[in-house]
């Protein structure tokens, strides 16, 4: 399998009566491993309570939790997460935290160089530490998978198309992709266009648009795939296109085909949904049903 590196926010989703880990670079790494990748995890906690239950969940899942960085300062995320009647989520995030600070390691440049991917979110540029962080190591990665997350108000244009440029693989949500075009001065209104169009202008050959209950889109060399989604019962939203993203990475690591790889995908996503947190277990049966579906 894989060896895989994930960079950035590592926290605590608070739900009105109740908390789960979350931060997208975490719930993708969970996921991972749980299709038996070699993960590390670069972020930062903070000397607290909450930080040791995140190091506790790491040992229990058997992510490498080493590159964790444990700070004084500067406590452990939180979000507040609130759901709407079909269990879409916003989120209010505390600013600054801990993995507003991540500090580059060589130890973390070495894990980089090795690894077979690198997989980063846009939020962790909203602190100028762990932004610079981010931009030496994405130096020295190979396969660069940038998972476009626009938390307002911490993003600026101009940063997500700089690392739009420096990624090898984008995956967006429709809306995302709908405001960076318009950033971008796009002037085409199709979802198809605008996913060539971004293609082109950041010369990034592989770039996927999630379009929520309708499913998926993916541009992988210069052809187009698509999936219409599977039908759940949602019951939030968290997390979902966090492990779209890792299934669909696990299967193009693997060599598989787009198509199938949009697939399972889909169906990683959709499970997730239907159960509450972005960290939800999934066994292997009840993927290969809902593909059988």
């Amino acid at each position: 399998m894989a060896e895989i590196v994930c960079f950035g926010e590592v926290l605590w989703d608070v739900f009105p009566n109740i908390k789960k880990i979350g931060g997208a670079p975490l719930n993708v790494a969970y996921r991972l491993k749980s299709f038996q990748h070699n993960i590390i995890l670069i972020s930062a906690i903070g000397n607290d309570q909450l930080g040791k239950e995140i190091i506790d969940f790491l040992e229990n899942s058997s992510i490498d939790g080493d590159s964790i960085q444990i700070l004084d300062d500067y406590k452990t995320g939180k979000v507040s997460v609130k759901l709407d009647n079909e269990g879409v989520a916003t989120y209010t995030i505390d600013y600054p935290k801990a993995w507003d600070k991540i500090e580059i390691t060589t130890e973390n440049l070495k894990a980089t160089v090795k690894a077979d991917a690198f997989i980063f979110c846009s939020l962790a540029t909203r602190d100028q530490i762990s932004k610079i962080t981010l931009y030496q190591l994405l130096e020295v990665a190979n396969y660069k998978v940038f998972d476009v997350n626009l938390r307002a108000p911490f993003y600026d244009y101009e940063i997500i198309i700089e690392l739009m440029q420096k990624a090898d693989f984008i995956k967006l949500n429709e809306e995302e992709l709908i405001e960076i075009a318009n950033a971008m001065q796009s002037s085409f209104k199709k979802l198809e266009e605008n996913l060539r169009f971004i293609a082109h202008e950041t010369n990034t050959r592989h770039v996927c648009v999630t379009k929520g209950a309708s499913g998926a889109v993916l541009l992988y060399d210069d052809q187009m795939y698509y999936h219409k989604g599977y039908k759940v019962k949602v019951a939030d939203t968290v997390g979902a296109g966090d492990s779209f993203l890792a299934g669909l990475i696990h299967k193009i690591l693997n060599n598989e085909k787009p198509q199938h790889a949009l697939v399972f995908a889909s169906a990683v996503g959709a499970l997730v949904a239907s159960k509450k947190g972005a960290n939800p277990k999934l066994d292997a049966s009840s993927i290969q049903q809902l593909l059988r579906s």
